[in-house]
């Protein structure tokens, strides 16, 4: 049975950090590009962070590019967003993906069930 559990969410003020954790199972993980993506309240799921099988190449939304570090450890099946200056519009349900690339084009494979991020003074 594949599991994506998310974890690290909650409530932290503006210019505070956080670290998400996503612990795999029931899939061989050290094969997978993982992504982070979230959701805000009104708006369609975006694309945060990804990292390729091999954790030798990120790639990242502009609006959290040099704020947020995707990164994953292959011995623990687990891939991590730190999330650093957190603004207000960061605000979201952050969900762990898992995929694989064919030919250049991304397909999403499985998905975590989301964790909310709230950033409020």
């Amino acid at each position: 049975q594949v599991q994506l559990v998310e974890s690290g969410g909650g409530l932290v003020q503006p210019g505070g950090s956080l670290r998400l954790s996503c612990l795999a199972s029931g899939f061989t993980f050290r094969e997978r590009a993982m992504s982070w993506y979230r959701q805000a309240p009104g708006k369609e799921r975006e694309l945060v962070a990804r990292i390729l099988s091999n954790g030798g190449v990120t790639n990242y939304a502009d609006s959290v590019r040099g704020r947020f570090t995707v990164s994953r450890d292959n011995a623990k099946n687990t891939v991590y967003l730190q999330m650093n200056s957190l603004k207000p519009e960061d605000t979201a349900v952050y969900y762990c993906n898992a995929g694989s690339y064919f030919s250049y084009t991304y397909y999403s494979a499985y998905w975590g069930q989301g964790t909310q991020v709230t950033v409020s003074s």
